[in-house]
């Protein structure tokens, strides 16, 4: 049985993209990341649900394109045509919802980055017409986008996304806790973010290793558990 010892451990994250799990359900979205070069228009809206890896690959693609990232509701318009001198990330854009002013910074920053020539990449979850922007110049801008989206896991990426998360946070899991989690949990990205940091607040704070045990405590609490 795997031990882990009690002490509170950065949480490191692996971005690069031999860390990125590639499956049936986010290989397109892989490959269009991949071929930014030859976005039409120059710009890609990629979409997916919570803890679906657009960050992830968000970054993959800043680091191969030479972009900054930035959130969305820290947009603001003073600040465009520095960012605009070269390509941008903008996440999670649904965020700026109800920000007149955010969205009205993305509009300029959209003109000015593809006027400049640079690539312009834009998350958030569900297509850009559930995104509740209300300014009409900037939907229709969004909309005419490229766009990619990552699809719900199978068992198999599920799988390799819980033990990604346990090594992110430098945790060593029994053999048979993942396919037990699998079973139990709601199966969806964010409930495996949020299921494997219950288990690592609930062990440091119990001074007791991460088994199945645990886990079932854990889970019985109604924490990312299937109904």
């Amino acid at each position: 049985m795997a031990v882990q010892l009690g002490f509170d451990l950065p949480v490191r994250t692996a971005r690069g993209r031999d860390d990125f799990l590639v499956a049936p359900s986010n290989a397109m979205a892989v490959a269009m990341i991949e071929n930014w070069r030859n976005w039409s228009g120059a710009k890609m809206v990629l979409t997916g649900p919570a803890g679906a890896g657009k960050t992830h690959l968000t970054y993959v693609w800043a680091e191969s394109a030479g972009a900054q990232i930035i959130a969305a509701c820290d947009l603001n318009s003073n600040d465009v045509p520095a960012l605009a001198r070269g390509p941008v990330a903008v996440e999670d854009v649904p965020a700026i919802a109800h920000n007149a002013d955010a969205q009205t910074a993305l509009f300029h920053l959209h003109n000015m980055v593809l006027a400049e020539g640079h690539p312009l990449l834009l998350t958030g979850t569900g297509a850009v017409a559930q995104w509740g922007l209300a300014l009409p110049d900037l939907i229709s801008r969004l909309q005419g986008a490229l766009e990619a989206s990552i699809d719900a896991p199978d068992d198999a990426l599920l799988s390799a996304v819980l033990v990604k998360l346990f090594a992110d946070r430098q945790l060593m899991p029994p053999p048979d806790l993942v396919p037990y989690l699998l079973n139990r949990m709601d199966r969806s990205f964010a409930a495996a973010n949020a299921v494997v940091a219950a288990l690592d607040r609930t062990s440091l704070a119990l001074k007791r290793p991460i088994t199945r045990a645990l886990a079932g405590q854990v889970l019985d609490k109604g924490i990312a558990r299937t109904q």
